[in-house]
């Protein structure tokens, strides 16, 4: 049988990710490129949860194997918890609660395996008045100030992609934790849980702007600062054709050149960093902006010390050749999939003590009177570690295996 060798900083951890939404997701499509081998536990069934959509667009399931069970079934909970006794690590996305009510909390899986780092991650946090609380991404930037500082002057606040809460205060969050924890489990043999909430760390990304607005730099009224679109200096300007061309040079030097290039004398512009001067500059570039294409101001400042760089969609982004040194951004035959990162990099002979056992890619039921995959055949285990007895499952408790066919390292 042919071994899958996986590479990367984390080769030979096994992590179980119990299906959901959003930070869930993200953090194990970032623990499978890192090289960990994941296992993505899915609910039988469709349901109602998030933005529906092809299950081949959903880049984030790429890198990784999965199994539906109904957790429903006292089977399927005794199948996860063998599966937990030979995991690192296993990532839940709940509401506070649930999976304890499941027979799969962190007490119960701890017991079962001592070292295991026990990751979850919640909206609004396992205590406090909005612990039980449904919410989505927008509501939990909403509470922490950050929605509040996103659009332009006397406007609304502007709605941004679920980029600051759910992936990086939610998911990236997660990805953090464990890992220090994994660390930690390295050392002493012993798992802890790990606690991650949307909104705590959308507040946390949030503390430069929390010390600013201490320190009476920052004002609440958006659209009036330096990092909001406030600035001549650090905002977006229409071009010719309807495109738009981001432009940041706050540092001086950085300023001029900017200028220069623009053929404007920097002082007749007055001071670069007196509010006072904002709006009559920002309406003398965007005359100025107007005047040319965004591909040929592109041409114009690309490679400069300007700061600045055209606006892309996620149409154009795959194609910018930037993106696509070393396989930032690659195209599989149905789309774009963005699949590298730092820790992904590194060069490194994979560590070769667990062996890997393939998952069945297709479904088994007991009726078929075929050989079925088990939960023991679900990870790699080490030569040296038996596998636990197989289960008797009843019938249906084993839905399905997929593979997924998005590559995680760039050919």
């Amino acid at each position: 049988m042919q071994t899958e060798q996986r590479k990367g900083p984390l080769a030979g951890v096994r992590v179980l990710e119990l299906a959901g939404i959003g930070p869930g997701p993200l953090a194990g499509m970032m623990l499978a490129d890192m090289g960990a081998e994941v296992l993505r536990i899915e609910r039988p069934g469709e349901t109602d949860l998030g933005v529906k959509r092809e299950r081949r667009y959903d880049l984030m399931l790429r890198g990784r194997k999965s199994i539906a069970l109904d957790l429903k079934d006292p089977q399927a909970v005794a199948a996860v918890l063998d599966l937990v006794a030979s995991a690192d690590a296993l990532i839940e996305g709940f509401r506070p609660g649930v999976m304890e009510r499941l027979g799969l909390g962190p007490d119960a899986c701890l017991a079962r395996n001592p070292r295991l780092v026990f990751g979850r991650v919640t909206g609004w946090g396992q205590t406090g008045p909005l612990a039980q609380s449904a919410g989505h991404d927008v509501n939990y930037i909403a509470l922490t100030g950050a929605l509040n500082a996103i659009g332009r002057r006397g406007q609304p606040p502007a709605i941004p992609p679920a980029y600051l809460g759910d992936f990086a205060g939610g998911g990236m969050f997660l990805v953090t934790g464990v890992l220090a924890a994994l660390i930690e489990a390295g050392k002493s043999g012993k798992g802890q849980l790990v606690d991650a909430a949307i909104v705590d760390g959308a507040a946390a990304l949030g503390s430069v702007f929390f010390g600013m607005a201490a320190a009476g730099q920052w004002n609440p009224q958006r659209g009036t600062n330096v990092l909001d679109s406030g600035a001549h200096y650090y905002n977006v300007y229409e071009c010719e054709d309807g495109g738009w061309i981001s432009v940041g040079p706050i540092e001086a030097r950085f300023y001029r050149d900017f200028l220069t290039r623009l053929g404007i004398d920097p002082g007749s512009l007055g001071d670069q960093l007196d509010p006072r001067n904002w709006p009559e500059a920002s309406e003398r570039l965007a005359a100025v902006f107007r005047t040319r294409t965004r591909n040929e101001w592109t041409t114009l400042f690309e490679g400069t010390d300007a700061c600045v760089a055209p606006v892309l969609d996620f149409t154009e982004a795959p194609h910018h050749p930037h993106l696509q040194r070393a396989g930032p951004l690659s195209k599989s035959t149905a789309s774009c999939n963005p699949h590298r990162h730092p820790a992904s990099a590194a060069h490194r002979r994979p560590r070769q003590n667990h062996r890997a056992i393939p998952m069945y890619a297709t479904t088994q039921r007991r009726s078929t009177g075929g050989s079925r995959p088990h939960a023991s055949q679900t990870f790699a285990r080490s030569p040296k570690k038996p596998a636990p007895a197989d289960r008797a499952l009843s019938p249906g408790f084993f839905i399905a295996i997929h593979h997924e066919p998005f590559p995680r390292y760039p050919p």
